[in-house]
């Protein structure tokens, strides 16, 4: 099993490598007054990472208002 995940993690950093490579022209993100120009492969991978620690955040949140609303269920059934 351990040959499988290597085997999976060398073509998927393949394909990162590949989508790297073949996207190299430039684009510009203006945000109000603000204009950024670079990559495009590297402005879909600070998305992809934004994506991430915003979708991490949301789901965290989540599971700490289930299990306090669980917690306070739990403590007025004993009342």
């Amino acid at each position: 099993m351990r040959y499988v995940y290597l085997a999976l993690l060398i073509v998927l950093t393949s394909l990162v490598f590949l989508f790297k490579i073949q996207n190299l022209e430039s684009v510009t993100v203006s945000f109000y007054s603000l204009n950024l120009t670079l990559p495009l492969s590297i402005l879909i991978l600070l998305v992809y990472v934004l994506g991430m620690f915003t979708g991490g955040f949301v789901v965290s949140h989540l599971r700490t208002w289930i299990q306090g609303a669980s917690k306070r269920s739990k403590q007025v059934k004993f009342l």
